[in-house]
């Protein structure tokens, strides 16, 4: 099988976030394994899953539909870290991290779109 989205540096950087969000949200309190720290979780896998259904596609069109949805869920883990922020879970330091790196993931997935847009 072939596994296209393993090239992708898109791919490799939300992978790599979605571990950082994992480790973050074990750390939350107990009351929140089924709420907030499981939201955000989902919504940090949606990313890479996303963009590696979308890469397994047939047509480019189908790949940036998938790419739409993974920054969608980009969005939604943003708002999930800024209440986390906000009630506590996690460091100032922490969020700035977090928000800095899903800026970056943020942008590379629009320049992705634009680019199977443009072929």
């Amino acid at each position: 099988m072939a596994r296209v989205h393993h090239r992708l540096d898109v791919w490799k950087r939300s992978i790599e976030f979605a571990e950082k969000i994992y480790k973050l949200a074990s750390s939350f309190p107990k009351l929140e394994e089924y709420g907030l720290g499981s939201q955000l979780k989902r919504a940090a896998i949606s990313v890479p899953s996303n963009i590696a259904e979308g890469a397994a596609r047939q047509s480019r069109r189908e790949f940036v539909q998938f790419l739409y949805i993974a920054a969608g869920s980009a969005s939604e883990i943003d708002t999930h870290i800024e209440l986390a922020s906000r009630v506590g879970y996690d460091s100032e330091e922490i969020k700035a991290n977090l928000d800095a790196e899903l800026e970056i993931i943020s942008k590379m997935i629009s320049s992705l779109i634009k680019s199977q847009k443009a072929n």
